[in-house]
């Protein structure tokens, strides 16, 4: 068989599983999605979710934990956009505030407004970013994150984002993404860009 014979047979093979895996996924519902992992890209790849849900006119909130110290892009572009509720909440990394008390008092001000946008019908998609490190550290209740997530709206999206998601989260997440570093600038010196990491 020529080249172009093996990848058309190849090409059909796949279609035929990938349409079959398609006609049997009947369900619609909410969906929590759990950005984790030591790599970069966690908060980026739940933007990208925003940006393509507030193109669906979905009415979105933006719940940010730990960053806060300093303005980024994204923040920047998604505050002009309509349907998007943005609360920057965090006093910035926890290695500049040294301070648990101001930590936790900042997460669990946070954790109110994420518990009413949990309840709202009409938000249909609500981004936790950073939430998995407020939970590492033990600056949240995991027990009550985790219900207030299961008890949401059966049609409202979740996201959540940062490194070392605990097991539980994992365990009720529908689909999960681990962030693996391979190569990173700021290993060889290079600061934080704006545009790429700001």
């Amino acid at each position: 068989m020529n080249t172009d014979t093996v990848y058309k047979k190849r090409m059909q093979q796949k279609k035929s599983v990938m349409d079959r895996r398609i006609r049997t996924a009947d369900t619609d519902q909410g969906i929590l999605l759990v950005n984790t992992g030591p790599g970069k890209g966690k908060s980026s790849a739940g933007f990208g979710v925003v940006a393509r849900a507030l193109g669906h006119d979905t009415e979105v909130a933006v719940i940010q934990f730990i960053k806060g110290s300093f303005s980024t892009g994204e923040e920047a572009f998604f505050r002009r956009q309509e349907n998007l509720h943005y609360h920057v909440m965090g006093d910035g990394f926890s290695r500049e505030t040294q301070d648990r008390d101001q930590d936790q008092h900042s997460a669990e001000i946070a954790w109110q407004l994420a518990c009413d946008y949990l309840q709202t019908e009409t938000i249909g998609l609500v981004m936790l970013d950073e939430l998995n490190i407020v939970l590492k550290r033990g600056l949240l209740p995991l027990d009550s994150v985790l219900s207030a997530l299961r008890q949401r709206p059966a049609m409202q999206h979740v996201i959540v984002t940062g490194r070392n998601a605990p097991a539980e989260l994992i365990e009720i997440a529908d689909t999960v993404t681990e962030m693996k570093p391979i190569k990173h600038v700021f290993a060889a010196g290079i600061r934080a860009q704006h545009g790429m990491e700001l």
